[in-house]
């Protein structure tokens, strides 16, 4: 037990993360915050000339990483990344799934179902399959003993309120924070935490222009503080859920969303 009279600190140095949907937004910003305190961190995704960017930027900071070109709705892919990064940083002890994609324009009946399939397998089959794969290697090193398997699952507040012309994504983002709690429950005896985090509106490229479309400023008219979060606001809760501190936590949904579902 840690001693009230010492500092809380995030020191992740020992901890090796998988940070999915790397190359840019989110995931690029989670993964040198993790690197920044002391993590080896893999960077995942497709478009392996922005990780190779982002990882340059890590390094010249003092950071530990490498790139992992993975496609997570593949399976295969999935597992070749995880072999990947065992033979070069070690054993993945914390998983960020944040891999995502955002297809719906407009009303749902003007969206082609090409377009649920491809959220579909980025957004739900993706986090599955980078999770499964995580959880089976952590506790075949031992997470039982340790305690120390993180999962952390990139959820979104229209996971539970509800946000016109989006169907496709908020029923990806609804299913991932069901099935984490699911799998939390069912890795909970084996030493693998498994939390969501529900950000707000972030401004990244997922949503370029969006706020300065008249939809975009009826959102921005309807929250309590009309304002976009600002790209660090979701550090601490990542490095929280990433770390021992948040040993006693699990099957739970963190929302960072600036009040924005208050409206």
């Amino acid at each position: 037990m840690r001693s009230p009279h010492s500092p809380l600190t995030f020191d992740l140095s020992g901890r090796v993360a998988l940070v999915t949907g790397a190359s840019s937004g989110l995931g690029a910003r989670m993964a040198s915050v993790l690197a920044a305190h002391g993590a080896k961190v893999a960077l995942a995704a497709r478009r392996v000339d922005r990780l190779e960017e982002l990882a340059a930027d890590i390094r010249s900071h003092g950071g530990t990483c490498i790139v992992v070109a993975l496609d997570v709705s593949d399976e295969a892919a999935t597992i070749a990344a995880y072999d990947r990064v065992e033979a070069e940083l070690g054993a993945v002890d914390t998983v960020i799934a944040n891999a995502g994609v955002a297809k719906d324009v407009g009303r749902a009946t003007d969206n082609p179902p090409e377009d649920f399939d491809l959220t579909y397998d980025v957004n739900l089959k993706g986090v599955f399959l980078t999770a499964r794969e995580g959880a089976k290697r952590m506790i075949a090193g031992g997470s039982k003993a340790t305690e120390r398997g993180r999962v952390v699952v990139i959820s979104s507040i229209t996971s539970f309120d509800v946000s016109p012309y989006s169907a496709f994504y908020s029923a990806t983002k609804a299913g991932v924070a069901q099935m984490g709690r699911v799998l939390a429950h069912d890795w909970a005896r084996l030493g693998v935490n498994v939390n969501m985090i529900a950000p707000g509106y972030i401004q990244t490229e997922i949503n370029d222009g969006m706020f300065e479309s008249d939809y975009g400023a009826k959102l921005l008219a309807k929250w309590p503080r009309r304002r976009v979060i600002d790209a660090d606001a979701l550090d601490g809760a990542v490095l929280w859920l990433s770390s021992d501190h948040s040993r006693f936590v699990t099957g739970t949904t963190v929302v960072v969303d600036d009040g924005q579902t208050l409206g």
